[in-house]
């Protein structure tokens, strides 16, 4: 227990708490090479999503795969196929709020995908590939070990005196106790 100058007593207490967090929405364009002769984009989905989380000096690193599903007609919207990528990706979260006084190795990494890979727009380019913009958001989270200082306050309360007092501050006599006494269920 330590004391400050105005009387006020404190102490240092090492716990769990946030020691960062933060949050980034970001956009990418994918480029696809499907068949030759497509005639149409009939639609575009993302699934498989799959991400992890590591720590990289200040920020948060989140690192996944998505497949990318487009489904298109061709030789002149007689015929339909899916042509599928599967997509890599990095995307660096810098925290908002960061706790430098974390402990050495007691940092665990959260992230949650706030906004899920989502294709916003997919689209035939001059050359016949399709060009597939994805839009997506992370929630990042740093849990570790940090000192934290809480205002102690001052009072009499020295448990090792209230051993064998009762809840109204009697004396219990311990040996007057019936060793053989068995209670029932009340609920019964």
């Amino acid at each position: 227990m330590s004391n400050t100058e105005s009387g006020i007593q404190t102490r240092q207490i090492i716990t769990k708490a946030v020691t960062g967090k933060g949050r980034k929405f970001s956009q990418t364009t994918h480029s696809v090479q499907p068949p030759d002769n497509i005639s149409s984009i009939l639609g575009c989905w993302i699934i498989n999503h799959q991400y992890d989380a590591a720590r990289i000096g200040d920020a948060i690193e989140v690192t996944g795969s998505y497949d990318i599903n487009i489904w298109f007609s061709q030789n002149r919207n007689t015929k339909t196929e899916v042509a599928n990528q599967t997509v890599r990706y990095s995307v660096p979260v810098q925290l908002s709020y960061f706790d430098r006084n974390v402990r050495d190795g007691t940092t665990e990494v959260n992230a949650v995908a706030t906004q899920p890979p989502n294709c916003i727009e997919a689209t035939i380019s001059g050359n016949g590939t399709v060009l597939v913009r994805v839009e997506k958001e992370f929630y990042v989270e740093m849990v570790g070990e940090t000192k934290v200082n809480v205002v102690v306050e001052p009072g009499d309360d020295d448990w090792t005196d209230k051993v064998g007092v009762d809840d109204y501050g009697d004396d219990i006599d311990f040996e007057d106790l019936d060793p053989n006494l068995v209670i029932d269920d009340l609920d019964g």
